[in-house]
Parts: C-alpha cells; structure tokens; sequence
C-alpha cells in the first residue's frame, strides 16, 4: 500500500548504512526518537525446527548464543509453518514518552511478544490473524504491542512467529504519538488508494451500462478483486469486513486472486478482441481460465497449502501480457496502453518474487514491500487509459462510418432525383399510350360483347350435347373394363393390354384391397369391424386397436421386390398357362431377372397346387384368386 512521503526517507535512511556482519547492537530509545526500524544486525534470528522451545530455553546459555543476526534488511519466515524466534535489545533511555512496537506481516498466524517488566519477568502477548481480530489490545490492521514506559536501560525482546505463508519480520518501534498520527495519514492513503479504485468502478460500470460492452464490465470485476487483494494483503479486510472469521482471513486471498486472474484474463479477451482477431489465443485463454479455476477449487477441497504458491499467478499473468503483446505486435493500437500497464504489474511481480526466491538485495524496505501497490495503481491507470484509447478508436471509427453513410446518403439522393425525372418522363410517355390502348379496348370490349353473347348461346348447346356424350362414355367405359376384366379371366393378354386394365400401383393396390376385404373388413389383432384410412395408400387402420394393415399384407404381394403391376401380370401369364410357361420366358417379357423369376414362379405355383381344389370349385375361373 501507498505511504506518506514525508516518511520515506526516515525509513529508508537506516537500510544504507546497516548492513550485515555485525554482533547484535542495542537500538537507543531516547524522547527525540520517533520511530525505529530493526534491520541487519540490529534483529537476531533463530529457527525451531522441532518448534517446541519455551523462552527459558531460548534464554538459555545453550541457545542464546545460537542466534544468528540478519544478514537481510528483513528477514523471513521461510520455512512454511515453521516456528522462528527473534530478538532485539533495545537502551531504554526515554523520560516522558510512551512507545510500541508495530509488526507490519498481517500473515503472520502466531505472534508471540515476551517483554520483561520493571523487575525482570517476561510478560507474553500472544497475536497473529488466527484469532479474531476483536481479541487485539490495539484495534489496527498491524500487530501493535505497547511498550511498559517503567523499562529502563538495555532490554532483550524475544518474538515467536509461525506461518502458513513465507513471513516478512518488519518490526518498528515507534512513540505513541508518532504512531497515531503516521497511523492516521496510512489510512488517509488508503482511503484514497480505494476511493480511486470505486470511482474507476463506478466510471466504468456506468460505461457498460450505456454501451452494454462486457470489457466493462470484466474490467469492474477485475479491479473489485484488486482491491479486496489489496485490503486482504494490508489486514483492513480482517479489521472491517470479516473480524470474526480468522480462518477465512487465511485463504482469502486466494479467492481473490483467482478471481483477479480470470477477470484480467477475460478483459484481454474483449479489451483486444481476441475473439475476431486471434481466435486461437482466444480458445487458448480460455483453457487457462478453466485450469486456474480447477485448480482453486482442487486446492480447496484437497491440500489447502497448494493456495500459498502466489508464483502461480505468474501463468495467467504471462498469458494476459503475452496477448497484449501480440495484438500490438498485430497493429492493434488500442493494445499499448495495456501492453504498458500489464508490463508495469509484471514487473513488480517479478521484483517481489525475486525477493521471494532470496535476492535480498532487492529487498531495500517499504518500498518494495508495496511494490505489487504501486503497481496496480500505475496498472490500472494505463488500463483505464486503454479503455478510454479503444473508447475513442470506435468513437473515431463510427464517426468515419457516419461520414461514408453521409455521403453515401448525399450520392442516393441524387440519383434518387435523376431516378424520379426519368420516371415522370416515362409515366407521361406511357399514360399517353394507356389513354389510346384504352380508346381502342373499349371499341373492342362492345365487339366483343356481341361475341360473348353469340358464345353463351354456343356454349349451352355444347354443354347439352356434353352432358349426352359423358353419359355414353362412361357406360362405354364401364362396358370396356368389364369386357377386358372378363377377357382377362379367360384368354391371354399381351402385356400392354393387361396394363390397361392395372395401368399402375395405385390401380393393382386398389383391385387388391377390394379384393381382400370383399367381404368385409375384420381387424386382425382385434377382430374389430369398424375403420379408419391408414398411412399408406388403401390401408386400414383399425378404429379399436389401432393396427395400421395394408393392402399388400397376408397376400402373395407382401415384400415383393418387383412391381406389382408385373407381379400381377407375372402371376397372371403362370395361372394362364397352367404353370407350364418358363422362367426364361417370364423373364423376356417382363425384362427381369430370370433368377427372380424362377423364384416368385416357383411360389405361385405352389399357392396354385395347394389351392387345386378351390380353384375348380370357383365360378370365373380368376386368377385374382391366387393373391389372398
């Protein structure tokens, strides 16, 4: 998080000309004094690996001498939920001041402050973020430990510290009075640090609501997530949103910085227009999202410790900057801001996980420690800087297209004009010639008139004379067929004659279904008498059961591959000729397969054996007979 100017110098000033190999020195606490960081030598660190040691034992001749000063400006816990002890000696000299010590880590899970009293005895407080927050004697974001004024002269304070994540040891010594008015500008600061941040998100919300653009929108989510990072890693998110909720306050940040990754990750998506312009990245940061998600919630459900490996974040963020990387590198314009603002965040990522890996030498103090702060502030004002570059890019854009629209418009109109003159000229032209057609029509209309009545007398003599004929003609018809059908029973027929009589399909299915049911139509399933039409032509489906039979079932018809207008007439040739005429002969004058032939031959000649007797008892002497 930002911090006050005024102070930099004070803090930094000490980080030049502390350093290293040095014994542990006593920091002076004089009036003038007003404020103190323990850096180098002036810290002394010891690990507990079985973490079982009491202060006794830490005091001990054994391991007093164990402690080892800082060779860092800040040292670390890093071991993961290893116990550390610290101590520092500190010359009480102050007359009228009250002093404490603040320890900056809001991570830290286990704090434990042995101060001696006025006759020596070691007095413990006990701190970090695994207890409520409500349960802290000063109610402030950092782990604040007040001094007892009555301590004098040269004093050693021992800390115990435990965490789940790699813990920096920043211990201040401050006066109370410098403390309340550095601790009130601090909040000063970050009422400005997020106020920016809610009115970047109102601007911008208020943006997708006008343009309904969902990089507004993403972009909203993203800085909402930056924020609540942001009060997650300073501890005022466990002071003012969830004081209660310690174990939450552990993996919070977690939450936050997936949800960070997705969303800077979609807003590259639409930012960039990843989806037109490069699709494949687009599916590609697609994947991404989904991994990053699996692996927050596989980490949830299976090993919590995986949320501690923040250099995770390191993959969406690559991808995020790579894509604007590559949409610059594409000549897209709109893309340099973001470029510049996600490189700005990827270097303060890199410098604070250069750190992480044990480059102390980056570490000069509070600077460094907000880097990732400043960098999200300058981020996410070359990010607004993009939003407002590709706002003004589709501004220009459509101001283009109203222009070409414009004179697009201007060059309708005139031939619109030209359009309507020459219309105008044609319809006097041709209502000149309508006039005179018409002149000439209506003389004709009265010759006609005459015509037409002449024609109904016709007309009425012709439809007498028709009537007449049709009465004929159908008698003669009738005569016809039955003269053929008769013929058919009993002499043969070439094949064109017999086809006159079945001409087709529909003719053959229909003789067959008034054969079948010519006495009478009975369900088969139900034995219901009672019909409706069915699916295919001269079917009957049952009114009862519902059974669709049509009309080539039970008959010698039923699943023949042939035509049926040639099965008919094959069947009538083989009952013609008693069953003497030969495959070969069939398949000449009906052009088909001899094979095929030899074998429908071969089953109507049994239907003929087995109806013998019938077919001698049968009046017409039909070869319909053989069909059912």
């Amino acid at each position: 998080m930002p911090k006050i100017c005024a102070y930099l110098f004070a803090l930094l000033a000490p980080l030049f000309f502390c350093h290293g190999l040095f014994a542990q020195r006593a920091v002076r606490l004089v009036d003038s004094l007003n404020q103190h960081i323990f850096t180098y030598g002036e810290i002394e660190q010891l690990y507990d690996k079985e973490g079982k040691w009491t202060l006794s034992d830490i005091r001990s001749k054994r391991l007093a001498t164990a402690f080892k000063a800082s060779k860092t400006s800040t040292p670390q816990n890093k071991v993961i939920n290893g116990v550390y002890w610290y101590k520092v000696n500190i010359d009480f000299q102050p007359k009228d001041n009250n002093y404490l010590l603040e320890f900056f880590d809001q991570t830290i899970d286990l704090l434990e402050v042995y101060l001696p009293d006025s006759a020596g005895r070691y007095k413990v407080y006990k701190l970090g973020d695994e207890q409520a927050f409500f349960a802290r004697k000063v109610k402030h974001k950092n782990f604040i430990v007040p001094l007892s004024p009555e301590l004098k002269g040269p004093t050693e304070l021992f800390f115990k510290v435990r965490s789940r994540q790699v813990a920096d040891i920043i211990v201040v010594l401050r006066s109370a009075d410098f403390f309340i008015n550095y601790s009130n500008g601090e909040y000063f600061s970050f009422g400005l640090f997020y106020g920016m941040i809610a009115i970047f998100c109102f601007y911008n919300l208020l943006m997708f609501f006008a343009v309904r653009q969902p990089a507004y929108l993403y972009y909203v989510g993203y800085m909402l997530s930056v924020a609540m990072y942001e009060l997650c890693t300073d501890g005022v998110a466990f002071q003012y949103l969830w004081p209660s909720w310690p174990e939450w306050n552990q993996y919070a940040f977690a939450v936050v910085l997936c949800s960070m990754s997705v969303f800077a990750m979609l807003f590259a998506q639409r930012q960039l227009l990843l989806r037109r312009k490069a699709p494949k990245l687009h599916r590609f940061i697609n994947y991404v999202i989904a991994l990053r998600i699996s692996f927050l919630v596989f980490a949830f459900l299976f090993d919590r410790s995986l949320l501690n490996y923040k250099f995770l974040e390191a993959v969406p963020l690559l991808v995020t900057f790579g894509a604007g990387i590559y949409s610059y590198a594409r000549g897209y314009q709109p893309a340099r801001y973001f470029v510049l603002g996600y490189g700005i965040l990827f270097f303060g990522y890199s410098y604070k996980f250069l750190i992480m890996l044990g480059a102390d030498w980056l570490n000069v103090g509070i600077i460094t420690y907000y880097i990732m702060s400043f960098s999200f502030i300058l981020e996410m004002t070359f990010l607004s800087l993009a939003v407002g570059d590709r706002v003004r890019m589709m501004k220009e854009g459509r101001e283009r297209a109203q222009r070409r629209v414009i004179e697009q418009m201007k060059i309708n109109e005139r031939l619109k004009d030209k359009v309507n003159r020459e219309l105008e000229a044609k319809v006097i032209q041709r209502t000149r010639e309508l006039i005179e057609k018409n002149a000439i029509i209506e003389k004709q209309n009265l010759e006609l008139t005459d015509i037409n009545k002449e024609l109904a007398l016709q007309k009425e003599q012709i439809a007498q004379m028709n009537q007449l004929l049709s009465l004929d003609n159908e008698e003669l018809k009738v005569n016809v067929e039955q003269v053929t059908k008769a013929r058919a029973m009993s002499t043969n027929l070439s094949f064109d004659e017999f086809s006159k009589v079945y001409p087709d399909q529909d003719a053959c299915l229909r003789f067959l279904a008034e054969l079948k049911w010519r006495d009478g139509y009975r369900c088969k399933k139900c034995g219901h008498d009672q019909y409706y039409v069915g699916n295919t032509p001269y079917a009957r489906r049952c009114a009862l059961c519902k059974y669709d039979e049509s009309a080539t079932v039970n008959t010698v018809i039923q699943n023949v591959k042939i035509p049926i207008a040639k099965c008919f007439y094959l069947i009538y040739l083989i009952y013609s000729t008693k069953g003497k005429i030969s495959s070969h002969k069939l398949s000449e004058i009906l052009n088909i397969r001899q094979a095929t032939c030899w074998a429908y031959s071969n089953k109507i000649r049994e239907k003929m054996d087995a109806k013998k007797r019938e077919l001698k008892g049968l009046k017409g002497q039909g070869w319909d007979d053989l069909l059912i």
